[in-house]
């Protein structure tokens, strides 16, 4: 889903060849009457001017109102679309696309939320599938049952992904992980981290303009590196130099989902999940809601929580054609889903669920790290990847492929 721009090259060694390959943007994103909360970009960039995610109570008040007002612009501007945005309206629009282009059976390729809309799809046209590999599978049932359950489970995986993370570098040594080495061990110093941060900023003052890391700005600077074990060793540098003063490298990293942009691209995904799925508590009991999150995930609860489900609490619109189970049909050719053991966005525990739920699937096991399984390369996931999709063979029940290399390795990822 959306990624044949700069991505097709790699999506047609999946069908050696043998496909046209065909994408299109989900409802309400990108070039799709994408959903708009702003009548201008002056307005938007005035409303997240100084924006962050918050860590104290006082800050968690301000943001919450800022969240309400923001629920408030969205129906104001797009309140014609958001209820027709929902993952089954856009699986509707999926089918509608391989009538149009003449398939009487879909070859599907899903990537993250795009898992959750080929679940969707396979369950409201079972009859009309040829092949489905699902990677980075999302679990249907929390993520349309309510915003609630569905970031919760979305954060479920993320610590054990940092703590792998850390662990990989304790192993590699000071050679290759700047955290390694001396008399304190890698989570030892980012435990002083975070500490230091919450008692006051870091200095930044390597970005443009220059700054300060705060504790969410830390957190939110983790958010790409854990889905991405390439980037491990980078990120380690740059938490080595924040112990030792200047966090401009984590602030640079934290930067991108500040912008306007970015709260812009997580408004769309928010809009998105509402009309699938709504919050059944109101905004004002962040407090609680907020809390639990942070009880599950030291790494991601607070940042999802405000991303994800606060606006949802605060949504003035529902979707009105979602769909939301039963998630069990059957098949002819078996759904192919590729979980990675260590996944901080799509736990590998979704994949096995998906697997027990469907009718037809095979579960293919990625014993790697990062979020989607190309984000720690494997040739056996890769050539399992393209048996299926041009050969419709599928791995035996039970296989399990490695990554071709281990983290901090020399050219990893």
């Amino acid at each position: 889903v959306g990624l044949v721009q700069g991505a097709g090259s790699d999506l047609d060694a999946w069908g050696e060849g043998r496909f046209d390959v065909v994408s299109w943007d989900p409802r309400g994103t990108n070039a799709s009457t994408p959903v708009r909360c702003f009548r201008s970009d002056s307005a938007a960039a005035a409303f997240w001017k100084g924006v962050s995610i918050p860590t104290t109570k006082r800050a968690s008040r301000e943001f919450s109102k800022r969240t309400k007002a923001l629920a408030r612009r969205c129906d104001r501007v797009s309140g014609w679309l958001l209820p027709h945005i929902s993952t089954a309206d856009t699986a509707r629009d999926l089918d509608h696309l391989r009538g149009l282009v003449g398939d009487q059976t879909l070859t599907y390729a899903g990537l993250s939320y795009g898992t959750l809309l080929g679940q969707t799809y396979a369950n409201m046209y079972p009859g009309r599938v040829r092949a489905m590999m699902l990677d980075g599978v999302v679990d249907p049932v929390p993520y349309s049952r309510s915003a609630e359950a569905r970031t919760a489970n979305g954060v479920r995986g993320s610590d054990a992904v940092f703590d792998q993370f850390l662990g990989a570098c304790r192993r590699a040594g000071p050679q290759r992980c700047a955290l390694a080495g001396g008399k304190r061990t890698p989570a030892q110093r980012v435990r002083e981290l975070f500490q230091r941060v919450r008692r006051s900023p870091i200095p930044a003052p390597g970005v443009s303009p220059p700054g300060s890391l705060d504790e969410g700005d830390l957190l939110l600077s983790q958010f790409q590196p854990l889905r991405s074990p390439d980037a491990w060793p980078a990120d380690a540098t740059q938490l080595r130099a924040a112990l030792g003063g200047d966090g401009s490298d984590l602030e640079a990293g934290a930067r991108p989902y500040l912008s306007p942009e970015g709260w812009a691209g997580t408004t769309t995904s928010t809009a998105i999940q509402c009309a699938d799925a709504g919050a059944r508590r109101a905004l004002k009991d962040w407090p609680r809601q907020i809390g639990r999150l942070k009880s599950i995930s030291r790494m991601q609860g607070l940042v999802s929580g405000w991303w994800l489900w606060a606006p949802c609490a605060a949504w003035r619109v529902e979707g009105e054609d979602a769909y939301r189970g039963p998630w069990n049909a059957s098949t002819t050719t078996p759904i192919l889903l590729v979980g990675t053991r260590f996944d901080p966005n799509t736990s590998y525990r979704n994949a096995v669920r998906a697997q027990r739920l469907l009718g037809n699937a095979v579960l293919l096991t990625h014993d790697g790290y990062g979020h989607l399984s190309y984000q720690d390369p494997s040739s056996c996931v890769e050539r399992a990847r393209v048996a299926y999709l041009v050969d419709l063979v599928v791995p035996a029940s039970g296989t399990v492929c490695t990554p071709d290399q281990s983290p901090f390795e020399p050219g990893s990822g």
